[in-house]
């Protein structure tokens, strides 16, 4: 029996290895169908990917690239704000979802924000979770040192690098900690969504013979507020505007 264990042991990796070998083949011939022009081949093969192997950046940029192809731009943005959640320092990913944004009817503006907001957002997004949970790790550690340069060293030169040091490793430690939360909070409290009908009607009440409040158009990016109703969510435009429309109109991000 601990042969067997061992055996076991020994082949795991090789079955992991296998199954990686196989997700970069599909991935290939996902690659190879959108070179050749066979967009709708490469949806599939990309679609069965994401289903099979989980959630991927690339393999969502990609899908995204094979759904505008086709002209289904509310796909394409749909795949294009994963892949964004994913890799929020992506340029290629930013730059391409920006240029469908700008082909579908209705036209939003960004909601104005201080330049500081700006510039806060704009670092927390220059590295995905995982890496600020490293940089958060490191900076720790490296706080743990400054500390004990502080206490334990009788070098005045020693005491005041471990004090700066320290300063310095605190405010990294708290900053990519909280970075890497919200990269996680947004993973997994997603609550935005994107409008999968070429036009909804949103409606007072959660119900068909509701008053109609405005229409929004496919590609559109909205906020669900509430999906405790059944067959019905209500969304949130940027100014604050709220509406019900039928879940079957929205797919979340």
């Amino acid at each position: 029996m601990r042969h067997i264990a061992y055996l076991f042991i020994f082949l795991m990796p090789l079955f992991a290895t296998a199954q990686e070998v196989g997700a970069n083949f599909t991935k290939l011939t996902g690659d190879s169908l959108y070179i050749a022009g066979d967009y709708d081949g490469a949806v599939a093969v990309y679609e069965t990917l994401i289903a099979t192997e989980g959630e991927n950046a690339t393999v969502y940029y990609n899908l995204a690239n094979a759904y505008y192809k086709t002209d289904e731009i509310a796909k394409a943005i749909l795949n294009y704000e994963r892949a964004a959640l994913l890799a929020p320092s992506d340029k290629d990913i930013r730059f391409n979802l920006a240029l469908v944004q700008s082909k579908i009817i209705d036209k939003v503006s960004e909601p104005y924000e201080i330049f500081f907001m700006q510039w806060i957002k704009n670092i927390v997004n220059l590295f995905p979770m995982d890496v600020w949970t490293i940089v958060g790790v490191i900076a720790f550690l490296l706080l743990l040192f400054a500390v004990f340069l502080f206490l334990f060293t009788g070098r005045a030169f020693a005491k005041k690098a471990g004090f700066f040091i320290g300063i310095i490793a605190l405010f990294v430690t708290i900053f990519a900690n909280a970075a890497a939360y919200h990269h996680y909070y947004c993973l997994t409290h997603r609550t935005e969504a994107i409008v999968m009908q070429p036009s909804v009607t949103a409606k007072s009440t959660p119900d068909a013979s509701g008053t109609d409040l405005f229409i929004i158009h496919e590609g559109r990016k909205v906020n669900i507020v509430d999906d405790t109703m059944q067959g019905w969510k209500e969304i949130e435009l940027e100014d604050g505007t709220l509406g019900w429309v039928p879940v079957s109109t929205i797919e979340r991000i």
